[in-house]
């Protein structure tokens, strides 16, 4: 059975998204044409627009889908703004974030992980204006301004 991928984002953002009051025409329009299931392990596609976290690797997960349409309404980014990322993921929250901002800065302690979310970027076109580092946040260190930090992982404790 082949999955119509374009039909399952519309239904998505119809079903799922909206009804979760995002309603910002923006994130619809980014929700919409962004191809989430280029970002979602291979064994894990058919779920690529399902509203579940899904899988990916040490224990990581992608959010599920009406998660990262709150998140992105609630940034209220605006084109000119630059974004610090604190979790990468699979990197297409990170697309997001660059489809509305001018730029991302998007920090992964899992090296595996930032350079997966690097060729997903990449082999979808997507993500020009994204910079991957691999640092745990609790380390690293900046004298950059950002116009909106968006953590997307998690820690164990605080």
């Amino acid at each position: 059975m082949t999955i119509d991928f374009s039909q399952a984002r519309e239904k998505m953002v119809e079903q799922q998204i909206r009804p979760w009051d995002v309603l910002d025409l923006r994130v619809l329009e980014v929700l919409a044409r962004l191809p989430r299931e280029a970002f979602v392990p291979e064994a894990y596609k058919t779920l690529a627009y399902v509203d579940v976290e899904i899988p990916l690797s040490a224990g990581h997960k992608m959010m599920k889908p009406v998660v990262e349409g709150r998140m992105l309404q609630a940034l209220d980014l605006q084109p000119g703004e630059d974004v610090l990322e604190i979790g990468t993921g699979s990197g297409f929250s990170t697309a997001c974030l660059a489809a509305l901002a001018r730029e991302v800065l998007s920090l992964e302690i899992d090296p595996a992980l930032a350079a997966a979310a690097r060729a997903n970027l990449d082999s979808s076109g997507l993500g020009s204006n994204v910079r991957i580092e691999t640092a745990d946040v609790f380390g690293w260190q900046s004298e950059r301004r950002f116009d909106a930090i968006c953590v997307t992982g998690a820690v164990e404790s605080l």
